[in-house]
């Protein structure tokens, strides 16, 4: 009886101990409040997987995957073929949701800002650089604009929100184009930089004049104005999930390897800065218990972390994109 008892508990102890699995994962700030949510709760529901995900930015992220440094990585811009190629590991882009990059201000007294295309190139190209500059109080009527200094805020770290961001001025301004250009870690001519969404809003909470760029959540946490773009369709539009959901409605044939861009995307209620945002996964990791556990991760996000994504003012994938997305995943080797 006693050598049967024995047998059962090492028995029970090995297969928790192959169970367990600690997967380590780097990158995007865009979407660190859903993962962190998603990855807490996975694990609550898979005793022994433990997963440590580090939001350093999308240029971290993409640096440490590629190198073999950790088991996932997250981007809001997609890798290019430059870097796929120079990449140790093999990798797919799993798109997991989306979101919108908004304009965030802090000028005392204006109350809701609009900001044309041109007119929010044109700030962080630092042509203008008050508040009340006739550009910007033409499509703001009504609204009291000071005779301030206006403080460009961008991110000081390699960020798939700046790729967003300048991917969408790079569409809706030449000079920007032939210019900076779009990036995750262009050359701004003017401004200072903040580390991750967490320190641009930082930073435009703490200077009157500033203006940067963050993903919605982060505006919506740290209740900083956000203000209306004018979208491709002509349409001064708001972030929301809605608008976000109608400029990924705007692809008619995704991908296969999900690289795709839907900034200033037709349609008249499209949120003109949206964006996909990626996990980067290794296709044939050295590890089949991890390589397990990934999958199964992927699965369960697709499957049921999409239903908690509106929460976080994320739009959820679309069922096509759903689909085409699970297909892969269990396609993984």
């Amino acid at each position: 009886m006693k050598k049967t008892l024995v047998a059962v508990v090492m028995l029970i102890l090995a297969l928790s101990t192959a169970q367990a699995q600690k997967l380590t994962g780097a990158g995007a700030t865009f979407p660190y409040p859903i993962y962190s949510k998603w990855f807490s709760e996975y694990s609550a529901a898979h005793p022994g997987v433990e997963i440590n995900y580090q939001s350093i930015g999308s240029g971290g992220g993409i640096r440490q995957v590629t190198a073999g440094l950790v088991d996932f990585g997250a981007s809001d811009g997609p890798m290019t073929d430059e870097q796929l190629a120079a990449s140790k590991v093999k990798l797919i882009h799993i798109p997991t949701v989306l979101g919108a990059v908004v304009p965030i201000y802090n000028v005392p007294g204006a109350g809701d800002i609009r900001f044309s295309p041109e007119v929010l190139a044109d700030i962080f190209l630092g042509k203008i650089s008050t508040w009340n500059d006739a550009r910007i109080a033409k499509d703001n009527p009504g609204v009291k604009l000071p005779d301030q200094k206006i403080i460009v805020v961008h991110r000081s770290d390699g960020s798939g929100t700046s790729y967003i961001f300048t991917d969408y001025l790079s569409k809706v301004s030449k000079e920007w184009a032939g210019g900076p250009g779009k990036g995750t870690s262009p050359s701004w001519p003017v401004g200072v930089g903040g580390k991750g969404n967490e320190g641009v809003a930082g930073l435009v909470r703490q200077l009157p004049g500033a203006i940067g760029y963050v993903e919605l959540i982060y505006a919506l946490q740290n209740k900083i104005s956000y203000g209306e773009v004018k979208n491709a369709a002509g349409t001064w539009v708001r972030a929301s999930i809605a608008g976000v959901t109608e400029a990924a409605a705007s692809i008619k044939q995704l991908p296969a390897d999900y690289r795709v861009s839907i900034t200033n995307a037709p349609g008249k209620e499209a949120y003109p800065i949206s964006s996909f945002t990626w996990l980067l996964i290794p296709t044939h990791p050295t590890d089949a218990a991890k390589e397990k556990v990934i999958k199964d991760m992927l699965s369960w996000i697709v499957n049921s972390g999409e239903n908690e994504v509106e929460a976080l003012s994320y739009a959820p994938l679309p069922k096509s994109v759903k689909d085409k997305v699970l297909k892969t995943i269990y396609s993984l080797q």
